[in-house]
């Protein structure tokens, strides 16, 4: 993509960027905010925390290298604004009404629009070229194909009680009406495109690699946010124990980061993105 043609989506970013900090500010800062159940509560505080501590400055990060190492840098971009669309449809479609619906609306549908943006003006083919032939694809992509099976086997073990005893599953209860966004979210969304990128980059396919990042991105940010979840929830006395799932949660954050370092440190050129 030429960066002259990135004005918009940098204009759109800044927005985004600035009512994620808004949304995560006041999700920790005003009381009463929440409407959820206590246990609902303490996931928005973290996914609050991560937004406005990681997130956040990654996403200005990408916003000002993008202008100087544009291919990395906005691939890291795009995977953010990944991030964005998922996390806020979970407070979108899953919170309790709140004084913040609107701005929940706003980040949802501006970072999909914004995301779908760049996919659109993307060339995956340069993309593709700009990656040394040394990347260890086996690798990320073995991770790619562990996550989404994870995800399957952890969440399907939440849903068969329910079909068999009509137990909803505490973690997508809120205060008046059960949701579930988690599962429709990762069903539909989640698992099928880290299929897509673990077969396409093995495949060494052209949107492989762009679709690689995405979820790589998506899979340390919030795994990092299911990781300090469950350590906040592990030590609250109204809860008071760890989730099974916490090896999960780290081989998530974990393999995220490094799948992602190991793939954006074989870019072996300053090539921009250019429109297909």
């Amino acid at each position: 993509m030429k960066t002259q043609s990135l004005k918009a989506e940098t204009v759109l970013s800044i927005i985004i960027l600035i009512l994620s900090a808004i949304a995560s500010l006041g999700g920790i800062f005003i009381k009463n905010l929440y409407h959820d159940n206590a246990f609902v509560k303490a996931a928005w505080f973290t996914n609050d925390l991560i937004t406005l501590v990681v997130v956040v400055p990654l996403l200005l990060i990408a916003l000002i290298q993008s202008k100087i190492d544009s291919l990395r840098w906005q691939l890291v971009w795009v995977g953010l604004l990944g991030y964005v669309f998922y996390n806020f449809a979970f407070y979108l479609f899953g919170a309790a009404f709140n004084v913040f619906f609107l701005i929940y609306t706003v980040l949802f549908s501006l970072s999909g629009f914004t995301l779908l943006r760049m996919l659109f003006y993307l060339n995956a083919l340069p993309v593709a070229e700009s990656f040394s032939e040394r990347i260890p694809v086996k690798w990320i992509c073995v991770y790619l194909m562990l996550m989404p099976l994870m995800l399957f086997i952890a969440e399907l073990s939440m849903i068969v009680p329910f079909l068999t005893s009509g137990k909803i599953p505490e973690t997508i209860t809120s205060t008046n009406h059960p949701t579930s966004v988690v599962f429709a979210l990762d069903f539909s969304l989640i698992v099928p495109a880290f299929i897509a990128s673990a077969v396409l980059l093995w495949r060494r396919k052209h949107w492989g690699f762009i679709l690689a990042t995405m979820m790589l991105v998506k899979g340390f940010t919030y795994g990092l946010v299911l990781c300090i979840g469950t350590a906040f929830l592990a030590f609250d006395e109204a809860y008071g124990k760890w989730d099974p799932l916490m090896p999960l949660y780290i081989t998530l954050t974990v393999g995220g980061l490094l799948g992602c370092w190991f793939l954006l440190k074989s870019y072996k050129s300053n090539n921009e993105i250019r429109p297909a």
